[in-house]
């Protein structure tokens, strides 16, 4: 056991450490923090204040005296030395003192609540997770104000030491997810967590598939959606996002905003949204495999316009394909780093430039680069940004099987990725639940937004200990009061 002074010492190798004698009888108070974590306020306030200039008085009588809720005394020395670095004022009466006061005096600065900037909504609540740890809870704790919500938390990184927050509703989320969620979250060995994100890829269960197998979202009402549902939250201090598992491959094709519409038009958007994610995969291998070794299934209709177009490009199809993705790419990326403002002027005036410089180089065709166009605008409609990339990568392994293959190249690769996601689980659940294992009654709100008199039970797949939302034979139907 090493003595406080000791401690103090190793700690004053750092500009902002503080470290003073304050003398107010014959034993003296010894006094250590960090400067850049503390509120000087409290500081003052709750502790200097409240010294006392008995030397006779105990570290038990001193103890009761701050007025700080969030207290303890200690005598090991690596509890001591890892609160003074997440905030806490050291107090020790004397040095011949072991025992030690811990006072939390930590300043909290960060962002004020907003609204969200990947996931707005016209619908719905405005504001969005931010840095801190507390507030996020707040949000959460607010939408979801029953005892059995519970808050675990975990510190994580040997470096880091970021505090990690795992969430679920007691009695109604599963246990097994619970627990091998908390278990995994302790296995790992990392130094720094800067983001919550870094945890998302290392608790899932197949970290090289390029599949996502949880959901991050900035939203709290879809995080207490989710808990409600029986899933479980994870959350991060310094982290503006929440992720919640197990899911299935269908949740990332929903939007949240679905549930905020009337349901027929929730249902019409969400099948517009997935056929434009099944158009921007096969779009270009499709052109690629007809335009290579089935020509003979373009209709006459359309063959001259392709062939004025073509005829005067000199790269076969998949390079031509290739090319133009790969300038798409690069004008999203672009557009992604830059400042917003330029962001989105480079994108507009860098679409518009390039591929008119394209046509008229006859580097490629019209036809290819009005496939190109609505193929990355069909990607945008993914609410999920993971999945929005998996899908912009998966274009690349179909357009060269289509190249070697033709249709059937494309058909080989379907195969190896539904059996790949037949494969795949999140927290041990199929990713392909409803769809397999086959669940009828769990088809409800998959493809289509079913109405809320439909909602009585949640999800049979996420095994949560109270499926029944609301008794549908107490719901009463709507009867307008006669005078």
């Amino acid at each position: 056991m090493n003595s406080v002074p000791e401690i103090w010492k190793e700690l004053s190798e750092s500009l902002d450490f503080v470290c003073y004698e304050h003398k107010t009888g014959s034993e003296p108070f010894y006094i250590g923090y960090l400067s850049s974590l503390i509120d000087e306020q409290i500081l003052h306030r709750d502790i200097l204040g409240y010294l006392t200039e008995d030397s006779n008085v105990s570290i038990d009588e001193l103890y009761n005296l701050i007025p700080v809720a969030e207290k303890e005394i200690s005598c090991t020395s690596k509890i001591i030395q890892n609160n003074i670095l997440q905030g806490y004022v050291a107090v020790q009466l004397g040095l011949q003192n072991q025992h030690t006061i811990l006072v939390k005096a930590s300043l909290s600065k960060g962002r004020k609540v907003t609204e969200p900037q990947v996931e707005f909504t016209v619908e719905g609540s405005k504001d969005a997770f931010v840095e801190s740890l507390d507030i996020n809870l707040n949000l959460i704790r607010r939408r979801i104000p029953i005892p059995e919500l519970r808050v675990r938390e975990i510190t994580l990184g040997s470096a880091s030491k970021a505090k990690v927050a795992v969430c679920y509703i007691e009695g109604t989320t599963n246990e097994q997810y619970v627990n091998t969620c908390i278990q995994r979250i302790e296995d790992v060995e990392f130094d720094v967590f800067s983001d919550v994100t870094l945890l998302q890829q290392m608790i899932e269960d197949n970290s090289n598939s390029i599949f996502p197998q949880t959901v991050g979202t900035e939203r709290p009402d879809y995080v207490s959606w989710a808990l409600s549902s029986g899933q479980v939250c994870i959350l991060m201090d310094g982290s503006p996002t929440a992720v919640f598992a197990p899911v299935n491959l269908g949740i990332f094709f929903i939007s949240y905003e679905d549930y905020f519409l009337p349901w027929i038009i929730g249902s019409i958007l969400r099948l517009i949204r997935m056929t434009s994610v099944v158009f921007s995969i096969f779009a270009t291998p499709l052109y690629v495999a007809v335009m290579t070794y089935h020509g003979q299934g373009i209709s006459n209709i359309f063959l001259p316009t392709i062939i004025s177009s073509r005829i005067n490009v000199p790269f076969p199809p998949v390079v031509e394909v290739i090319i133009m993705e790969l300038v798409i790419e690069l004008l999203r990326e672009a557009g992604a780093r830059l400042p917003s403002k330029i962001g989105q002027t480079i994108g507009i005036v860098g679409g518009i430039v390039l591929g008119t410089a394209a046509v008229e180089a006859s580097i490629t065709s019209n036809f290819l680069l009005i496939i190109v166009a609505l193929s990355a605008l069909a990607s945008f409609t993914t609410p999920v940004f993971r999945m929005s990339a998996t899908i912009r990568v998966l274009r690349f392994p179909f357009i060269i099987a289509a190249q070697i293959w033709g249709i059937l190249g494309i058909f080989i690769i379907i195969l190896f990725v539904i059996i790949h996601l037949l494969r795949l689980t999140s927290l041990g659940m199929p990713y392909l639940v409803p769809f397999y294992p086959l669940r009828t009654s769990d088809m409800f709100d998959s493809v289509i937004r079913s109405p809320y008199s439909k909602f009585h039970h949640k999800f049979s797949f996420f095994r949560t200990l109270n499926p029944v939302r609301f008794d549908k034979k107490k719901a009463k139907t709507k009867k307008d009061i006669n005078e």
